[in-house]
């Protein structure tokens, strides 16, 4: 279960999670809602207050993110960004981190056979 945060908590992590902290400084901040700056530094160590923040920053680009996405393809294409293509190859699941490979061969390869296979195959073709 999700630990409730207090009034002032939240009222800290609306400014929080604006663009640049609303232009305030963490002084600011702590003063707008009524706390000490150590308070704040305080509560900025608390996971819930943290996932809190992420939350309401995912909450206030919801709007934007269809412009965002939209974007990504010009700057793949114009900028080259690979970064940018595969961040749109995520978020349309076409690309994932974890990459599983199954070894049907348990003793290994025999990379000799394989050279003396490719050799028998060119000898056949006569392209030796």
């Amino acid at each position: 279960m999700t630990k409730r945060l207090s009034e002032k908590q939240y009222a800290a992590v609306a400014l929080l999670s604006q663009p640049k902290r609303a232009g305030l400084t963490y002084e600011e901040v702590a003063e707008k809602v009524g706390i000490a700056r150590s308070t704040l530094q305080e509560w900025r160590k608390d996971e819930a207050f943290n996932d809190e923040i992420k939350r309401q920053v995912m909450r206030n680009t919801l709007d934007t993110l269809p412009e965002v996405m939209a974007s990504i393809s010009e700057h793949i294409i114009n900028d080259g960004n690979a970064a940018m293509f595969r961040t749109l190859l995520q978020a349309h699941g076409m690309l994932t981190d974890k990459v599983e490979v199954e070894n049907k061969n348990a003793g290994g390869t025999d990379v000799d056979a394989m050279k003396a296979e490719i050799e028998r195959m060119r000898k056949a073709r006569g392209t030796d």
